[in-house]
């Protein structure tokens, strides 16, 4: 276990926000954790896991422990007809994601680039062009900090859904996710329906690095760099209303696009509301709707927490107003002490 005597937040988290934590450790095996939530002086003390940062907001400083995954180790297993992945939670994402695609173990090319860590992938059940985590999930392993023991999860117990899972609610403060096991079919066939990628089906020859690369193409010229600008890729949701409601819509705005999800349900693109709104590049203080990527929130330079929240409250106002939408936002919101919601602070 790592203790750091700097406990600047800048650094680690995405958006850049200057925020601080009472501490910053780094957990380097299941132990740590342990420690860190049972024994004197920490037990007493509020506690947040972070891998890189990439899906929080800091609401100001933290007046806690701010605990960094780094668990780290990958292991193959295989059947007739799968690769069987063990990862740990501290490995990285995006650089899975190109191990996978390199040595031809395929089905995780549509969520390269996705920042963030193995750990957090299930927690956010993340997903890109046509392709969502739990679909590959086999089993996710967690460490109960109550109890002290280990469970495996079946992806059939983590209560998956549309950027959901059972570690956004039950489980969310009382597990660490050690590591997931992912399932990948030797037999692979290329997903490109997302309209995005239909242009690669003129290809004589789809290979998984030609879908890896597309998705990093069209993912580096939509999202600003966070080394370059702050920000925590989509900070909102892609709401799911009634067909009816949707069809409402159409009548003014024929040309919406939507996803049908379900018999009586549509999706529609956060960003394509935002943008019909007129938000794009709009600014509070330092903080700015991003001019190519509405749903994107920056930190276009000196922006301060409330500078994201006022702009982030200005939007979904905007939008209900033009389109009596709701719209959610996917980043969290860290206060004080605990995670907490834009509509909480709004309340306040």
């Amino acid at each position: 276990m790592k203790i750091h005597m700097d406990t600047s937040l800048k650094r680690i988290h995405t958006f850049g926000l200057d925020v601080l934590a009472k501490t910053i450790v780094e957990a380097e095996c299941p132990e740590d954790f342990l420690m860190l939530w049972r024994e004197a002086p920490y037990v007493c003390q509020p506690k947040l896991i972070v891998g890189e940062g990439s899906n929080l907001l800091f609401c100001g400083n933290f007046e806690g422990i701010v605990v960094l995954n780094r668990l780290k180790g990958i292991s193959i297993t295989e059947s007739t007809t799968h690769w069987h992945l063990h990862v740990a939670g501290g490995e990285s994402w995006h650089e899975l994601v190109m191990w996978t695609v390199k040595h031809g173990m395929l089905g995780l090319e549509n969520l390269a680039l996705i920042p963030g860590l193995v750990g957090s992938a299930p927690i956010q059940n993340i997903g890109a062009y046509g392709v969502e985590f739990d679909k590959r999930c086999e089993y996710v392993d967690v460490l109960s900090l109550s109890s002290g023991g280990k469970v495996r999860l079946l992806a059939a117990e983590c209560g998956f859904g549309y950027r959901d899972s059972v570690f956004k609610g039950k489980l969310k403060y009382d597990t660490v996710i050690l590591a997931v096991g992912l399932m990948l079919a030797k037999a692979w066939s290329p997903v490109i329906e997302y309209s995005a990628l239909v242009e690669l089906a003129e290809r004589e020859k789809i290979t998984a690095q030609t879908v890896f690369d597309k998705v990093c193409k069209i993912r580096r010229e939509k999202l600003p760099d966070p080394s370059v600008t702050g920000n925590a890729g989509s900070f909102f949701k892609n709401p799911v209303i009634l067909k009816s409601m949707a069809e409402q819509i159409q009548l003014e705005y024929p040309m919406m696009p939507f996803y049908h999800v379900g018999d009586n349900l549509v999706k529609l693109l956060a960003g394509w509301l935002i943008d019909q709104a007129g938000l794009k590049g709009h600014c509070i203080g330092g903080a700015a709707v991003h001019e190519k990527q509405a749903p994107v929130l920056i930190n276009s330079g000196k922006a301060t927490p409330t500078d994201v929240i006022n702009l982030a409250e200005y939007v979904l106002d905007t939008v209900y107003q033009q389109f009596a939408v709701k719209l959610e936002h996917e980043v969290r919101f860290i206060g004080r002490e605990h995670e907490i919601s834009l509509e909480t602070i709004c309340q306040s």
